[in-house]
């Protein structure tokens, strides 16, 4: 009877972990970044999700992650699918992902609304998650297709926010850019980093401030 018990309960489900943070990973791979720039984002990224601060908080909230690469208005792609955060392997699966996953555009403008749209498609894939964010990171001002702030009304009504690291390589101010017209939604916030070289310390900075769930609170 117990042999009998015990192989019932190995045909119940496990349950479902319950997510409180979709977080969107939006990199920019436009014209404006170089082969040894673009590694610099994708070895720092992978780099700053492997933080202690950071799985921390991703493994408490179950997070969902995903990667889209944009450049122009007709080039973005979710190139690393929604992966579930549930241990610290979950995490060096990801961040290898990212590392590993091939370049797919060099030579196109800087759409910065057109990666919003797709951020916001993708998180329908998400919509079982209590908080979502859209991490953007960016060396450019918009330059083609829609303009991002004709994407926040939409983004406020999904609860979606929307932080931005800006990449500063001239005199644009690229940061007050990002302030002016990209950021929405409660808390968001802007980090700038002085330099491709000055990226892999920002996006640390960010994730550990992003993920802590307190900070996407939308109450």
């Amino acid at each position: 009877m117990k042999a009998f018990f015990l192989s019932c309960l190995t045909l119940i489900p496990a349950p479902l972990l319950a997510c409180d943070l979709a977080l969107v990973l939006a990199v920019d791979v436009s014209g404006s970044v170089d082969r040894a720039e673009y590694n610099t984002q994708m070895q720092g990224l992978a780099t700053g999700l492997r933080d202690g601060i950071v799985v921390d908080a991703l493994i408490d909230q179950s997070a969902k992650v995903t990667l889209i690469r944009w450049s122009g208005s007709t080039r973005q792609r979710q190139t690393v699918p929604w992966v579930q955060i549930g241990s610290y392997a979950n995490v060096l699966s990801l961040s290898d992902k990212i590392v590993n996953d091939p370049r797919v555009w060099r030579n196109f403008s800087t759409a910065v609304g057109e990666a919003l749209s797709a951020s916001l498609a993708a998180l329908e894939d998400a919509s079982d998650c209590t908080r979502k964010a859209i991490d953007v990171s960016g060396g450019g001002v918009s330059n083609q297709g829609v303009s991002p702030q004709s994407l926040h009304p939409a983004l406020r009504a999904q609860g979606v926010i929307v932080n931005g690291l800006a990449i500063e390589t001239d005199q644009t101010n690229l940061t007050a850019y990002f302030f002016g017209n990209l950021i929405v939604g409660k808390g968001a916030f802007v980090v700038t980093a002085n330099g491709f070289e000055d990226y892999p310390v920002q996006i640390r900075r960010k994730l550990q401030r992003e993920t802590t769930k307190q900070l996407l609170s939308l109450d």
